[in-house]
């Protein structure tokens, strides 16, 4: 007779440890939009990793991505659906999303995007009351072994060095949505 299969398994941990400042995060800010808290808090835009804002918006990289450079880009003010918006805020909106796919081409060489907005709870907000867009930067094959096989994302560059070289870019590309903008 077989052994049943659960006592043969063999248990294999993954240790993830940057996922504790996740799960601290979430714990501390309970409640509380990170959106706007970072919105309200311009003098610590590197630590909050806020790479730019303008007068209606701000453009922030995702301090727990999906793979490298995914921003999210977002209204200064606490807002969850398109028809809140004003003109102005949702044409920053768009010329933001615009100014950082092309900094985030040249800072990465990215060679695609994957840009999404998630409005209400069951769409996927995970942040249903603070209207964001996500962009993120793609390669082919990026979808390697390690996310299908392992559920695993292997992100190569820190978040610091990362958010220095999109600045960079912004800057050298002269970007009028993004350059001088924090």
């Amino acid at each position: 007779m077989p052994e049943e299969s659960s006592s043969t398994e063999r248990k294999r941990n993954l240790w993830a440890p940057w996922r504790i400042e996740y799960i601290a995060e979430l714990s501390e800010a309970a409640g509380e939009c990170f959106l706007c808290r970072y919105s309200d808090d311009a003098a610590n835009d590197r630590r909050n990793l806020v790479l730019w804002r303008g007068r209606h918006c701000f453009v922030v990289m995702n301090r727990f991505p999906y793979t490298g450079g995914h921003c999210l880009i977002a209204p200064l003010r606490h807002v969850g659906e398109l028809d809140a918006l004003d003109d102005a805020t949702l044409l920053e909106l768009m010329s933001m999303l615009r100014d950082g796919q092309k900094a985030l081409a040249r800072a990465m060489n990215a060679e695609g995007f994957n840009i999404g907005l998630n409005i209400g709870r069951c769409a996927g907000a995970g942040l249903p009351g603070h209207l964001h867009l996500h962009l993120v930067p793609r390669w082919g094959g990026d979808t390697n072994f390690m996310h299908v096989l392992g559920d695993v994302r292997v992100i190569p560059q820190s978040l610091e060095a990362l958010y220095d070289a999109i600045k960079q870019s912004a800057d050298e590309l002269k970007l009028p949505g993004l350059a001088g903008g924090g």
